[in-house]
């Protein structure tokens, strides 16, 4: 698989370390265990579209949201995180 990086352009998927869906939103420092049991270990199984976090650590090392279908495996698009976390803001 061949992600977009902004900065480098396509690169192999090995270039880069995957964290999970980018969605999940952080609780509060002082949530409840719960809620932070949830975030770390509870997380959904979507089939089609979802947004990644990936680092693309044997290039420029920039964190990224990449766009890609879990059915399929086509990658969509990507953006950088920091870009990622203000148009979430937006919202």
């Amino acid at each position: 698989m061949r992600l977009p990086c902004p900065h480098c352009g396509p690169r192999s998927s090995a270039e880069f370390t995957y964290l999970g869906a980018a969605a999940p939103k952080r609780p509060v420092d002082d949530a409840p265990l719960e809620a932070w049991h949830d975030f770390v270990f509870i997380r959904d199984n979507p089939r089609g579209p979802i947004d990644e976090l990936w680092r693309h650590r044997l290039g420029c090392g920039a964190w990224i949201v990449v766009t890609r279908d879990t059915l399929t495996h086509d990658v969509t698009g990507a953006v950088l995180a920091s870009r990622y976390a203000k148009r979430e803001g937006e919202s």
